[in-house]
């Protein structure tokens, strides 16, 4: 589906709490750091697209962020493409990247996404923006399925997203008998991948002892399983086949298919349809591949349950079997399929217009060999799932995207 398109250039900044930054300038350091690294200048990106959710509500830039975050670099006079998708806005603006240079409108575009979450003077505008992710026109709808999948009503001091999540767990544990501890692994293992990720949020390992011992959230999640609210930015400088012969890069990394998918009626139990699933059965079947063939995933884990969900989708474990796969070591560094060697959105963090660029930073560089303390031994094919927003019963949007090693 996607041959002949390559990321030959790719930049994340340090995720955290940046106090002292802005869209503007956590978009330019990672910019600076994709151009750089491509070895091009900002007059070689013939068109743009630019990832963000948060700046309208918390810093009032309603319209044009990209172009105006863009300019002071120098990339101007071109297409340049705002997109919003809640949680999997990056990945949707490399979908259409992807797209434009197969179809022959560009040959080397900039995909960017950035994004300022931490404002500790405006928590109610911070919990409202997450709650925007859901149907606002429908409150009641989705607090019916919170109560119906068997989790809490909506508590202070929570995100609506980790109530969701907390009933998707309870569900799952009532069908396949996952249990916390379950949860718990997944989190021990992102926690440890994070330590060896200078760019993290958190670099502090956990044993399984101190995650489920870590302050709760909501049944069965501790903080250690929920991604923390985070600043930062990510891009990536991706080319066709006649930009890749004129630049020259011997260390492209190939896009092998890339898909969207919206939420679908579907029963709350039918885990077979999933959104999740159907992405990536879909992403296989463009790239020309199955689950077997994938060396490596990065999975949008914004909780743990939201990472076990992600590995059945995939097809790296069948439902009620991630359990016995976690004790077995086989999603760690050194497993059979590593997931997350990033550290996932648990320990590196969640700047949400950001994430799903993030995560194909981390693959590409791990498809470059150039990963090092968490470089996957022998990575030649990475799957990454990005999900974002509630609908129904599932994620509003979720783009599976597959990369080789070219």
């Amino acid at each position: 589906m996607t041959s002949g398109v390559y990321i030959i250039g790719a930049a994340m900044t340090a995720f955290g709490k940046r106090l002292n930054d802005s869209v503007k300038s956590l978009t330019a350091e990672a910019v600076r750091g994709a151009l750089a690294d491509a070895g091009v200048e900002a007059g070689a990106i013939e068109a743009a697209w630019f990832s963000n959710t948060r700046q309208p509500m918390l810093e009032g830039q309603n319209t044009v962020r990209g172009e105006i975050a863009l300019r002071p670099l120098g990339i101007t006079g071109v297409p340049v493409a705002n997109i919003e998708n809640a949680c999997a806005s990056g990945s949707t603006a490399l979908l259409q990247a992807v797209n434009a240079i197969r179809a022959g409108m560009a040959q080397v575009a900039l995909v960017v996404g950035a994004e300022k979450m931490v404002f500790p003077d405006q928590p109610e505008r911070v919990a409202a923006a997450f709650a925007g992710g859901a149907d606002v026109h429908d409150r009641e709808g989705v607090l019916a399925y919170i109560e119906r999948m068997g989790g809490e009503a909506p508590g202070p001091g929570r995100s609506l997203f980790m109530d969701l999540y907390a009933a998707q767990a309870r569900a799952h544990m009532t069908r396949f008998g996952t249990a916390q501890e379950d949860f718990a692994r997944i989190a021990v293992k992102n926690h440890t991948h994070g330590a060896r990720n200078e760019l993290a949020q958190y670099r502090t390992p956990f044993t399984l002892e101190q995650v489920l011992a870590d302050k709760p959230v909501v049944y069965p999640f501790t903080r250690a399983m929920c991604a923390p609210v985070s600043d930062g930015a990510a891009a990536l400088v991706v080319c066709g086949k006649a930009g890749l012969r004129k630049i020259g890069s011997r260390r492209a990394v190939r896009v092998r298919a890339c898909v969207l998918r919206s939420a679908s009626e579907r029963a709350a139990e039918d885990y077979a349809n999933h959104i999740g699933r159907r992405t990536a059965l879909a992403a296989y079947e463009a790239a020309c591949v199955s689950a077997d063939d994938i060396d490596l995933a990065e999975v949008h884990d914004a909780t743990a349950y939201a990472e076990l969900q992600q590995i059945e989708n995939l097809g790296l474990a069948t439902s009620g079997e991630v359990g016995a796969r976690l004790r077995a070591g086989d999603f760690a560094l050194g497993g059979r399929t590593p997931v997350n060697p990033s550290g996932g959105l648990l320990a590196k963090g969640h700047p949400v217009g950001a994430t799903g660029i993030a995560q194909l930073f981390e693959l590409t560089t791990q498809l470059r060999g150039e990963a090092g303390a968490r470089q996957v031994g022998g990575a030649r094919m990475a799957v990454a799932e990005n999900g974002g927003g509630f609908l129904g019963v599932e994620e509003a949007a979720t783009v599976v995207t597959v990369l080789e090693r070219a």
